[in-house]
């Protein structure tokens, strides 16, 4: 048996990692991608957003299993009981420093390196006993976890000489414009008031107040088997309100920008004014349309979707093209039809470890 994994991100080294702990040997892996590094697309995200914290708690980790999470971790090393109180009432939120290294010290204890092969996939075919990837063979399990598409910048900005996307590196102007609402919006507003800019929100609607990505019913069974009996219409409306801005409650985030506006440094509009420079916190571009690997997979095989989503069993994999011998699933934020987080460490958890499931059931392995 031979399986592959088509993306070298956070979401396919969850899946590795997960295949390792289920026994699959490092050669029966090979891991398509255009980096080593797992966090290769993450890192310079996050350190552009100068984000310091993870919106995750203990348990948005990359290990296989849920324990130890990253506040036992943290305990034991610092011989403290300070994160586990913090995790047992949810407030625990591991450093973006502590989350790398957990990486880290993962990839060098897995055997990543050793399945790693640098090579973008363009095609998946469907082939009797698998799926053939380009013309680098044919594997009879794959997981794809391409990430996500690109970034999303507004129309109305492309040309504009002031714009910048929050995911590339910036510095702040003394005026400072923030396009967005969500976490990485509100992440730079306090940014750039630190910088001693002034800072306009730009905004349309007021972002939702909460923890995680999504409402934390949804990481539960309970909440998720309501999920997948929703209809498929009313499910694409319900995955676009949970892709509604967002970022967490709480006086760390309202403090500065309640004393910023008393100084008339921080303001919210609903259009642009005349800002030195133009911030785009509008997060990535959604949907297949955007992704030409999913595009072409949608196409040649004539598989289901609704709006923007491509339709998935329950347990993360495409129906059409899974069955008793081979397998088919998608992880991170392609796979929101079965996960609502599925962009998060926990939803590709979830994926993964049904991807195991599927490898230890075949008749063929």
């Amino acid at each position: 048996m031979r399986c592959a994994i088509v993306g070298s991100g956070l979401g396919g080294f969850v899946a590795y990692a997960t295949l390792r702990y289920g026994g699959i040997e490092p050669e029966e892996i090979v891991v398509f991608g255009d980096e080593a590094d797992p966090a290769g697309a993450w890192r310079p995200r996050a350190a552009a957003i100068r984000q310091r914290w993870m919106r995750s708690e203990s348990d948005g980790h990359c290990y296989p299993t849920s324990f130890p999470g990253l506040a036992v971790r943290e305990a034991a090393r610092r011989a403290s009981l300070t994160p586990l109180l913090r995790s047992v009432t949810d407030r625990y939120r591991p450093t973006v420093a502590e989350f790398l290294h957990h990486v880290d010290l993962l990839r060098a204890s897995c055997g990543w390196d050793e399945s790693f092969f640098p090579a973008r996939i363009q095609r998946v075919r469907a082939v009797n006993g698998g799926f053939e990837l380009d013309g680098y063979g044919r594997f009879r399990h794959v997981l794809l976890a391409p990430g996500h598409p690109g970034l999303a910048r507004p129309a109305e900005l492309a040309c504009d000489p002031r714009a910048v996307h929050a995911y590339e590196p910036h510095d702040y102007a003394p005026r400072v414009a923030v396009v967005g609402a969500g976490m990485a919006a509100a992440t730079e507003w306090l940014n750039a008031l630190e910088a001693g800019a002034e800072v306009t929100s730009v905004r349309r609607r007021e972002p939702a107040r909460r923890p995680l990505n999504v409402a934390r019913p949804l990481f539960t069974k309970r909440g998720l088997a309501s999920f997948h009996a929703t209809p498929a219409v009313e499910r694409a409306e319900l995955l676009k309100g949970f892709g509604a801005p967002s970022y967490p409650p709480g006086r760390a985030w309202d403090a500065p920008l309640e004393g910023a506006a008393r100084e008339g440094r921080f303001h919210v509009a609903a259009e642009l004014n005349g800002a030195e420079q133009v911030i785009c916190a509008t997060g990535f571009a959604r949907g297949l349309e955007h992704d030409a690997l999913l595009r072409r997979l949608v196409e040649e095989h004539g598989l289901e979707t609704e709006q923007r989503w491509l339709v998935l069993a329950p347990d993360s994999t495409v129906p059409a093209l899974t069955d008793a011998t081979r397998t088919l699933s998608l992880a991170g934020v392609p796979a929101q039809w079965a996960y609502p987080a599925a962009d998060t460490l926990v939803g590709m958890k979830y994926a993964a470890r049904r991807f195991l499931g599927k490898l230890e059931r075949c008749p063929t392995r």
